[in-house]
């Protein structure tokens, strides 16, 4: 039987790119993730969302982890337990900290210090980066610029900003005129004038410390604001007090900063990120017919020449071997597909299919289909926890559950696998080169050799020895007249008897016919 091709998946998007050694490794990176997201109205923690096959929490540790940091630290609060199992899921190593009562992100921030000074490892020297969960599209290599510029100008604090055409609801960016290199402080929106809200630059929260002015500004905030927050934006004038220089990285890639905080950002981000990863795609030698109608998870990995045709989602651990031609119409989650198969309206997950096989159209291809190289899955055919060998064909219309199929077997069509009794699952197991009529079942637990045959409507229900036809005879019976005498009225007895009244027609010509033929003869 065919075994599993194990496929390493490519570095997830956002930690990809990265240039190593363009700064040095930052002491920590603290991941805001406290949030309650209350506009995103869901059940779901909103950084647990999916986006592109993870969660938005997923791509920022992903871009986190692509720094190489001393040390990761994500901060909870809301759904506590179940958004720390998922960070932990994701990364082991991850220190959990927990923000307490107090709000803002200025303590959020010093939750997230306190915590690795428990863990034995505190954050007091180097580069401290504060991200948050909820910015999804963000890179490593964006990140990697930032530390980067933030090291080599030796700043106290360098802000990630962008510039947007409306940036409205946004804090801005105050640099100074003298030297537009600093900036002098962030405004929030409903507290500028109207001058600065002409300000086209804004703050993303996204920031790279050094450790030690971080440390000594968050003793100092305190939160007596209109808010009764502590502001993380705070350190910035308390680091300028102190004489440190405060700068700013723009990025022009918008998106990089851009966070969901309800489900229509989260579409619109999720609806990016996909064009760029099929961007990434095409740009890595896949042919992609239509990008609009094509869905592909940052998780998914394609090799080059693959083809993938209009109406297609790939989802999950999906990998799509060389040459081969996936969709119209289908979606394969966690599904791998070897070199050159075809994939047509399937829809599928926990699926392999081997080099040069085909499924489809209109299949179903349940978790544990395993199909061998050159093989067949047809058209309305149903699969689940079957191993199908090399050049074995499954043409049409049946059902293949629990079963083992060896090599170059042909299996008819309308055949399915009598898999279950009611209560327990059983296993059916077809030799190599074996043929089997249409709509024959197989009553598992059952076993048919190599070589062997069935006739047409067997029901299987004893083992077949290799060479051997297996059929279910009975004789037939036609019970004449049962429609008119039982369906007297319909149709069907108007067409009998019609019928009838042909073939009754057609008798007495024929006798009449024989009886003229017979006076001739006497008459020679």
């Amino acid at each position: 039987m065919p075994q599993a091709e194990q496929h390493i998946p490519s570095p997830h998007p956002a930690a990809e790119s990265a240039a190593p050694g363009s700064a040095a490794r930052p002491t920590a990176v603290i991941v805001l993730a406290a949030g309650a997201g209350t506009r995103m109205k869901s059940a779901t923690p909103k950084i647990m969302h999916p986006m592109g096959g993870v969660s938005m929490i997923g791509h920022a540790l992903a871009a986190a982890k692509g720094l190489d940091p001393h040390h990761l630290v994500a901060v909870v609060r809301h759904q506590r337990e179940k958004v720390a199992a998922h960070i932990s899921q994701l990364e082991p190593a991850a220190v959990i900290a927990d923000q307490d009562e107090v709000p803002g992100t200025g303590r959020a921030v010093q939750a997230g210090l306190q915590a690795l000074t428990a863990a034995g490892a505190p954050a007091e020297t180097g580069t401290v980066v504060v991200t948050y969960g909820d910015v999804p599209l963000l890179t490593s290599p964006m990140l990697a610029e930032l530390v980067s510029t933030h090291e080599a100008g030796g700043h106290a604090v360098t802000v990630l900003s962008a510039v947007l055409s409306d940036a409205a609801g946004y804090g801005r960016i105050l640099r100074s005129r003298d030297n537009p290199q600093d900036v002098l402080g962030i405004v929030e929106h409903k507290d500028a004038t109207d001058e600065q809200r002409s300000i086209t630059e804004i703050n993303s929260g996204i920031y790279a410390f050094d450790a030690a002015v971080l440390n000594r500004a968050l003793a100092q905030v305190t939160t007596e604001n209109a808010q009764g927050e502590m502001y993380l934006t705070d350190v910035l004038s308390i680091a300028r007090a102190e004489g440190g220089r405060v700068s700013a990285v723009v990025t022009e890639d918008r998106w990089q900063v851009e966070g969901a905080n309800d489900r229509v950002q989260l579409q619109a981000l999720g609806a990016e990120l996909n064009r760029r990863n099929v961007e990434r795609a095409m740009r890595a030698g896949t042919t992609v017919i239509d990008p609009a109608t094509t869905w592909i998870d940052s998780t998914v990995t394609l090799e080059e020449d693959t083809t993938i045709l209009p109406g297609t989602q790939l989802h999950g651990a999906t990998h799509i071997g060389r040459d081969a031609v996936v969709g119209p119409d289908t979606t394969l989650t966690d599904v791998i597909v070897g070199k050159a198969a075809t994939v047509t309206r399937v829809h599928g997950s926990g699926a392999q299919i081997g080099d040069g096989a085909s499924a489809g159209p209109f299949t179903y291809l349940r978790p544990g289909t395993v199909l061998g190289e050159e093989g067949k899955i047809g058209a309305f055919y149903e699969t689940k926890n079957v191993e199908i060998g090399r050049g074995s064909k499954l043409s049409h219309l049946g059902y293949a559950g629990d079963a083992t199929i060896g090599e170059f077997t042909n299996i008819g069509c309308g055949n399915i696998t009598a898999n279950y009794d009611g209560e327990n699952k059983h296993r059916t197991v077809i030799g190599s080169h074996v043929r089997t009529s249409s709509n024959t079942v197989f009553v598992a637990p059952v076993a048919v050799g190599d070589g062997a045959y069935t006739g047409a409507g067997a029901v299987v229900r004893k083992d077949v020895p290799a060479g051997a036809l297996a059929l279910s005879i009975a004789p037939q019976r036609n019970a004449e007249g049962w429609v008119q005498a039982k369906r007297p009225g319909s149709s069907a007895a108007d067409a009998a008897r019609a019928s009838d009244a042909r073939a009754g027609d057609a008798g007495e010509s024929d006798g009449r016919s024989a009886h003229a033929q017979q006076n001739t003869k006497n008459s020679d």
